[in-house]
């Protein structure tokens, strides 16, 4: 006659318990969905920003209007989706920035979606986009915590050079 063997009741609790560490060890690092969504969707934003500057500077150029700096005059604006644009060197001006032109030259929900702080860095050459339907109160390019999920745009320096883009997703 044959004798079965199986598992004992003790082997079955022991593995059922080394599975219960590994998941919860190991599920925190899978679930975290929502700021990879986040931080995905700024890296969005950035190339939003980034290919809508390059139409701006297209249509300055266009216009001969590329190596000015910004003058808050027809010399230095272009209009883009029937919103005129203020530009520094061909590229939209931040020191000038509405959420009204940004919704000219980048397809944003602003105010759902996405809030824009206006003249974030000292000197206003800069603003940031930020998740969320309103603006933090007090906002830091460079600061800790949830403010520092951001895109930042900053201005161009001369007439041969691109405004920059940096997407900030550290505490997404």
């Amino acid at each position: 006659m044959q004798q079965q063997r199986g598992f004992t009741l003790i082997e079955l609790i022991i593995v059922i318990v080394i599975l219960g560490i590994l998941a919860v060890t190991a599920a925190p690092r899978f679930i975290n969905l929502s700021s990879d969504a986040t931080a995905s969707t700024l890296q969005g934003v950035k190339a939003a920003l980034q290919s809508g500057a390059q139409l701006v500077y297209a249509k300055s150029a266009i216009a001969g209007e590329q190596g000015n700096a910004s003058a808050e005059d027809a010399t230095s604006q272009v209009l883009v989706s029937g919103v005129t644009v203020e530009t520094d060197y061909g590229y939209p001006d931040a020191e000038t920035m509405t959420a009204a032109m940004l919704a000219g030259w980048v397809q944003l929900e602003l105010g759902t979606d996405f809030s824009i702080v206006l003249n974030s860095v000292a000197g206003g050459q800069s603003f940031a986009i930020v998740p969320g339907a309103t603006a933090p109160s007090t906002f830091t390019a460079t600061g800790t915590g949830a403010d520092t999920c951001h895109v930042l745009y900053t201005d161009a320096t001369g007439p041969n050079s691109a405004p920059t883009i940096v997407a900030n997703t550290s505490a997404c």
